[in-house]
C-alpha cells in the first residue's frame, strides 16, 4: 500500500514549476528525506534527461519502493541515507542538483548541519542545493500561521522548528555554498536555492 502525505499532493505542481526554472542542463539529482516517494514519483517525469536519486532512512523505503514501481526509469530505486551518517552513499562523480521538502523544520539542528555539509560533499562544483519548506526571516515568523506551526513542532520534538533562512545561509557559505535564489510558494512556504562554488 502506497503511503499518502497531503502537503505532497498540494506542492507538487508549484514546485515543478520551481524546479523547471532551475533543473535544465542537470543530469544527477539527489533527493534527500524523500519520505513517501510521491515527488520522486511525480516530478521525475517531469525531467526525463535527469536521473532523478531518492532517499531517506531505512523505516521509508519501502513507501518510496510502492510509488516507484510505476514511476518512469530515471527515478531510480531508493538509497538508504541518514544525513547524520558519514559518508553518503553518494553516486559517483557526486551531483548537479540536490532536492529536500520539509526536511529542515523537522530535524534537529545538528542534523541540519550534517545535511548541509553532506550536501556540499556531494554536489559537484556549480551544482545547486534546493531546499522546500516554511523559513522564518531575521529571526521572524512570516505569518501567524507559521508561528503556530512551529510552537507544534516544538511540542513534539524541541529539537525541530522552523529554520531561520540568515542561519541558514550562513551555514551554506560555511560549507562553500552561496545563497542564488528565494522562491515565493504557496500555503506560507519558500524554495531557498544555494549555488556551489
Amino acid at each position: 500500500m502506497k503511503p499518502i502525505a497531503e502537503a505532497c499532493l498540494e506542492n507538487t505542481a508549484p514546485i515543478r514549476t520551481v524546479l523547471r526554472q532551475l533543473l535544465p542542463g542537470r543530469r544527477q539529482l539527489l533527493e534527500i528525506g524523500s519520505g513517501t516517494g510521491q515527488h520522486a514519483a511525480a516530478l521525475a517525469g517531469a525531467f526525463p534527461g535527469l536521473c532523478w536519486q531518492s532517499s531517506d532512512r531505512a523505516e521509508y523505503l519501502p513507501g518510496i519502493r510502492a510509488w516507484l514501481v510505476d514511476a518512469p526509469a530515471n527515478a531510480l530505486p531508493p538509497l538508504l541515507l541518514d544525513v547524520a551518517q558519514q559518508p553518503w552513499p553518494v553516486a559517483e562523480g557526486g551531483y548537479d542538483a540536490v532536492f529536500s521538502a520539509n526536511t529542515a523544520h523537522i530535524m534537529g539542528w545538528a542534523e541540519v548541519e550534517a545535511m548541509f555539509a553532506g550536501v556540499a560533499r556531494a554536489l559537484q562544483p556549480g551544482g545547486l542545493f534546493l531546499l522546500y519548506g516554511p523559513f522564518n526571516y531575521q529571526g521572524r515568523y512570516t505569518t501567524e500561521g507559521n508561528a503556530r506551526f512551529d510552537q507544534w513542532l516544538r511540542q513534539r520534538n524541541p529539537a525541530s522548528g522552523i529554520r531561520d533562512r540568515e542561519a541558514l545561509n550562513h551555514l551554506a557559505e560555511c560549507c562553500g555554498m552561496d545563497a542564488y535564489r528565494d522562491f515565493a510558494m504557496p500555503a506560507n512556504n519558500r524554495m531557498l536555492v544555494w549555488h556551489r562554488r
